[in-house]
């Protein structure tokens, strides 16, 4: 009998978990997203520099500006991509799963990961707008992990120890500015994939 409540016990938490959280992330998305920044990343580079450096604390504000359409076009596209991406994912997980895609917990990840990102975009903004090219790579990565933070009381905490390393990056790339571009390829390439992988294997597998 008591094996019986202990399964009963089980069974209520496993449905409060699922009612409480945002669980239809798909780790695949992540895995995704990854490959998109890095492809992204290399594209940036070969538009925005004339060298095979990647130090970029000489770039003048005109040279990015040069090719300002077709970095704006690469950013707009890495993002389309991995939107696209993660939201035919989710919804196969959630599918699988027999979970709604879109519920209030899902929208309260959404505005949680909106907020710090939409202020972040509007720094970024400033930052351009003002000659300071070298603060916006560190200027996302912060406040993309900052918005993983905040969206991770919703979903799996994993997404924490991501948001926190993202934030991390950031500020060792606002400490070393010429290497700005590269730390931004690792935190929003080399960390989606390695954390889209462990998530993948850790509750999709």
């Amino acid at each position: 009998m008591s094996n019986k409540y202990v399964q009963d016990i089980a069974e209520i938490r496993q449905m409060m978990e699922k009612s409480s959280r945002f669980i239809s992330l798909s780790g695949l998305s992540g895995v995704m997203a990854g490959i998109y920044a890095l492809i992204g990343a290399y594209i940036a580079w070969k538009l925005a520099y004339t060298s095979e450096d990647l130090i970029y604390d000489q770039l003048l504000i005109r040279d990015v500006r040069g090719n300002l359409t077709w970095l704006i076009l690469d950013a707009l596209g890495v993002m389309f991509l991995a939107i696209i991406t993660g939201i035919y994912l989710t919804k196969k997980k959630a599918k699988k799963d027999g979970v709604k895609s879109w519920d209030k917990t899902a929208q309260r990840v959404l505005i949680n990961l909106l907020v710090p990102l939409v202020t972040g975009g509007v720094l970024v903004i400033i930052f351009y707008y003002q000659g300071l090219i070298g603060l916006i790579a560190p200027t996302t990565l912060i406040f993309y992990g900052l918005g993983l933070i905040n969206a991770s009381h919703y979903t799996y905490r994993d997404v924490r120890f991501l948001g926190i390393s993202e934030v991390v990056l950031g500020l060792i790339a606002s400490a070393v500015i010429g290497y700005g571009l590269l730390i931004w390829a690792i935190g929003f390439g080399v960390l989606h994939i390695l954390y889209g992988a462990i998530m993948y294997f850790k509750y999709e597998k």
